[in-house]
């Protein structure tokens, strides 16, 4: 038997349109190639995660005529297609198996995960019964993701009679998920022997990115085909019955990437498909010569191409010469166009304006936010005129501890790089570079400056980034006490500073946009704190 695995990139909502695409790459692979089954991903006809977009009547409708469409349309060809359906006033996460215009088989979710990202027991109502169906003599067990993280639903369906697993899957990229999902995969071969084939779904889809990198382990617990990372692809499984066991028909393995490359691709994947699903001709960004601004615009420029992106150069009377120089060279290198405008003369009317309100108090943070939003309302109007949407460039370090300015800095469509911690911006700068020089070395290694007043450096109210990015790493991401913190070895003084100023500017990151999700603590729907607490004030 052969098996298409289809690794497919879906617009969410798109129920119409995802199933043109179902149809058109059903036909292109079945005329291509002589097979007996076609698979696609987790929800492929409405797209995941589809949301509160569950919660209307008429969804359910437009997928029931999608669904049909597509059995009208494929003609002899078997696929499996992930669906939501609306049955008795109960929802369900569903595949179904196609075949000579109807539906032959169906099968519901049975693990609905409601943690991290995912909230499944908002909408759905959990299967009970195993689907286990025949093609060419071979029996195939049915799964939907998170079904396989437990042990019950493959043993069901073994116990049904499966000689083969196939799972449909919506498997969002994390710094740690894709050895979590081999090391899971090997676990329920281990269990049962039997092999799986595992079809992941590709895209960005607001904060998440779908990485793809379909699998097929077999009964050995062996990688023995692996679609790309990243891309779309069509994997073809082979598969032949022997002493009633199905042994697939090894091929090559890819590599897998290091950890600095599969991040810089899930950025670059999230930053096209949020420009590009959400029809910005392009993107503009605020380019000032440090770190975080060279990288998100090489992200941008790799990800949309660098005739799409536009960056605006805004240096005051405390920006270093050489902070204009790297930046023109940044832009210059990636063949992005961009603007030089001085915030100097505008700064200065802000100023005369509000002196009467000031009153002569002596300068502070004011002035330093003044020009941080002076930015901001420039690369929003250049946003309005030119329609394309603003990246903003503050790192998870900065987010963290507010180091940020609301309407400055923080204003923006897409916050790309919102969830990397300032020494990983250092990591992925050098990893660009080793792709071409695009950025600076000296952009590199010299101190981080807002460079809001003369001689200011981070560093100035905020520890060294090294530890501050392991206390906030431990805190955030571990969920560790502070006194925890402090008895691992860090100053008691510098843990209790970098915790108030985190907790204290949870209300400016709820009003970021929303970036992409790297870790399973990224600020958004991993991480939900209220911003009015007495809770979090008095932590020790």
């Amino acid at each position: 038997m052969k098996i298409a695995i289809a690794q497919l990139n879906f617009l969410v909502g798109d129920i119409d349109g995802n199933a043109e695409r179902i149809i058109t790459e059903t036909n292109r692979i079945a005329s291509e190639n002589t097979l007996d089954l076609v698979v696609f991903p987790e929800l492929a006809l409405c797209g995941y995660p589809p949301e509160d977009l569950l919660f209307r009547p008429g969804f359910y409708k437009r997928c029931e005529r999608a669904l049909s469409h597509i059995a009208e349309n494929i003609g002899k060809t078997a696929i499996i297609v992930g669906y939501p359906e609306s049955d008795g006033g109960k929802l369900y996460n569903k595949a179904a198996l196609i075949q000579h215009g109807k539906i032959i088989a169906d099968y519901a979710k049975q693990e609905l995960p409601n943690f991290t990202v995912f909230d499944e027991k908002r909408y759905f109502t959990p299967g009970v019964k195993p689907c286990v169906f025949e093609i060419n003599g071979i029996k195939i067990g049915l799964l939907i993701c998170e079904d396989l993280w437990h042990e019950a639903p493959i043993k069901q369906a073994q116990n049904a009679g499966a000689q083969l697993i196939i799972s449909i899957n919506a498997s969002p990229y994390d710094r740690r998920q894709i050895a979590k999902r081999e090391s899971i995969l090997k676990q329920r071969v281990d269990e049962t022997h039997l092999p799986i084939i595992y079809c992941n779904l590709i895209g960005g889809q607001d904060e998440l990115v779908f990485d793809g990198g379909s699998l097929v382990m077999d009964a050995e617990g062996r990688r023995c085909q692996q679609a790309k990372y990243y891309c779309e692809d069509t994997m073809i499984v082979q598969i032949e019955m022997h002493d009633e066991k199905a042994v697939i028909q090894p091929k090559k393995i890819l590599e897998h990437f290091s950890e600095e490359k599969q991040i810089y691709e899930t950025l670059k994947l999230g930053v096209h498909d949020y420009i590009f699903k959400n029809h910005f001709p392009g993107a503009l960004i605020g380019l000032s010569g440090g770190i975080d601004s060279a990288l998100m615009l090489a992200i941008a420029a790799d990800a949309i191409g660098h005739d799409k992106v536009t960056a605006l150069i805004m240096p005051s009377q405390f920006t270093a010469p050489m902070s204009i120089d790297d930046a023109v060279f940044e832009a210059s290198k990636l063949g992005v166009e961009y603007h030089i405008i001085s915030i100097d003369p505008l700064l200065d009317q802000f100023l005369q304006t509000l002196a009467p309100i000031f009153k002569n108090r002596p300068a502070d943070s004011t002035e330093e936010n003044l020009q941080a939003r002076i930015r901001g309302m420039l690369l929003m109007a250049l946003s309005n005129k030119l329609g394309k949407m603003v990246l903003t460039t503050g790192n998870k370090s900065e987010m963290s501890v507010g180091y940020a300015t609301l309407y400055g800095d923080m204003a923006g469509g897409f916050a790309a790089i919102k969830d990397v911690p300032k020494m990983l911006v250092y990591k992925l700068a050098r990893y660009r570079n080793t792709l071409g020089a695009v950025i600076p070395e000296r952009v590199i290694t010299r101190a981080p400056t807002a460079e809001l007043k003369a001689n200011q450096t981070d560093q100035d109210q905020l520890p060294p980034y090294d530890i501050l990015d392991s206390i906030l790493e431990r805190y955030i991401e571990k969920d560790e006490e502070p006194t925890q913190i402090i008895n691992a070895g860090f100053d008691k003084k510098m843990v209790d500073d970098v915790v108030r100023m985190i907790n204290m500017n949870e209300y400016k990151r709820r009003q970021a946009p929303i970036g992409i999700r790297l870790t399973q603590r990224a600020f958004g729907k991993d991480r939900r704190y209220p911003i009015t607490s007495g809770y979090l004030r008095r932590e020790k």
